[in-house]
């Protein structure tokens, strides 16, 4: 069981790309020239997945063998955790509850991550932190007796991010205009593509 990143994001709605306040990833299970690569390739498809996610919803998509879970609360903010498929649904959406929380709570008064440009101090902060205490799902899933309301609220499961993905649209195509990954990381993702072996999470 594993957490491999949290984020935080403005979401700015679905036309307009959300801003990333904060990404922390472990990634230390991923060769040590893949990691830079891998880190771009989660902020990207983290993006994406929150730029189609209503306000007020939660949901589940699932990349390979990785699952990523994302929370846009009413108010603009994102919360995303993204795991392996061994980690509980129910707990990493209780460490995406908590790392809002505390976010929310952190931030200076008056909400400036709302016209926010680029990463806040205390996202990057908040997401690091929860990624090293929530690495084991126990510590997150106390968190679960505070927000009773999950079990009320749909979680949506997409089988794959193509069905998350606008109508035509390819993630092929959307890694090749994307201006967030480096060519390094677009080569990758299409070796790992080709192959399917060099890394899974492609």
């Amino acid at each position: 069981m594993k957490l491999l990143a949290v984020a935080l994001y403005s979401h700015r709605g679905p036309d307009a790309e959300p801003v990333c306040l904060g990404l922390a990833a472990e990634l230390s299970s991923f060769g040590y020239f893949q990691r830079s690569s891998v880190k771009e390739m989660l902020s990207f498809l983290s993006k994406t997945i929150v730029q189609r996610t209503q306000p007020g919803q939660r949901q589940t998509v699932k990349q390979e063998d990785y699952f990523c879970h994302v929370h846009v609360k009413d108010g603009g903010i994102a919360g995303v955790a993204v795991t392996d498929r061994d980690y509980p649904t129910v707990a990493a959406f209780s460490v995406v509850g908590k790392a809002i929380e505390e976010f929310l709570a952190a931030a200076p008064p008056g909400e400036p991550w709302r016209g926010a440009a680029g990463e806040a101090p205390e996202a990057l902060s908040v997401a690091e932190g929860a990624l090293a205490r929530y690495q084991d799902p126990v510590a997150a899933d106390k968190l679960t007796k505070i927000q009773k309301d999950l079990d009320e609220t749909k979680v949506i499961l997409h089988q794959t991010i193509d069905s998350v993905l606008k109508r035509g649209e390819k993630l092929d195509t959307l890694v090749d205009k994307s201006a967030d990954l480096s060519l390094a990381s677009q080569m990758f993702y299409k070796q790992a593509r080709k192959t399917n072996a060099c890394c899974k999470m492609m």
